[in-house]
């Protein structure tokens, strides 16, 4: 469904992906793993369309998408949670889920609206609430919920439970879970909490340098190979 061929990105003449090659079936759960600074995030970046430069191929369900802009990889069925969340603090719930609909095909038929409000009931509660007035995990919530109004084929999450109170963290592991073992949504999660890595996922990569270093399905994902890539 996802393939990356000889994945190459750049910021200015800094080479930051060398040569990166994956292959994701549709419906399945990856999980990206590395220590900081890896080019983890840069991966993600580089899917979307959003680095200096790039080269090699991308191509989500036989389409190549590394000749389009960001917009149409959106259309194509690419939805993206920043790390950080990247929600807009002066607009409304409502609003923000708003921005998530311009990103869908104007052919896609399909659409995840009430999805959202039964996974995150609080989005439904706040929809006239600006969202710099959520706490961190609401707002999670929200940025989740933006990307599913793309009505993405795949959803490429960056540290999603990242600087989130504890009490919220597990609901927001366990929505990410329904969202693909329940719904059949594609997933790519970039992930520090291992366990939730090892826990939701079907296969990982851990990347080096901007290199895959080691990869496979998630039941060969050892403690020794975490302390070989992970330990500082």
């Amino acid at each position: 469904m996802l393939e990356l061929k000889n994945l190459e990105a750049y910021y200015g003449n800094s080479r930051a992906l060398q040569g990166v090659n994956l292959t994701l079936e549709t419906g399945k759960f990856l999980a990206v793993l590395g220590r900081n600074g890896v080019g983890k995030t840069t991966l993600f970046k580089a899917i979307l369309g959003l680095m200096d430069r790039c080269g090699g191929e991308i191509a989500l369900s036989g389409k190549r998408l590394d000749p389009l802009p960001t917009f149409k990889r959106a259309h194509a069925g690419l939805g993206y949670v920043p790390q950080g969340r990247g929600i807009i603090p002066t607009f409304t719930v409502r609003e923000n889920l708003k921005l998530g609909t311009f990103a869908r095909s104007g052919g896609d038929k399909h659409s995840y609206d009430d999805l959202v409000f039964e996974i995150f009931p609080v989005l439904g509660e706040f929809l006239d609430r600006q969202g710099g007035n959520l706490s961190g995990g609401q707002q999670q919530q929200l940025a989740i919920g933006r990307a599913l109004l793309t009505n993405p084929k795949i959803i490429l999450l960056d540290e999603p439970t990242e600087g989130i109170q504890p009490n919220i963290v597990e609901q927001i592991e366990e929505a990410i879970i329904k969202l693909n073992k329940a719904h059949g949504i594609t997933i790519i999660l970039v992930e520090q909490d291992i366990e939730f890595a090892r826990r939701a996922s079907d296969s990982f990569v851990i990347m080096e340098k901007g290199r895959v270093v080691a990869e496979g399905p998630v039941k060969n994902l050892t403690d020794n190979l975490m302390h070989k890539h992970m330990a500082v």
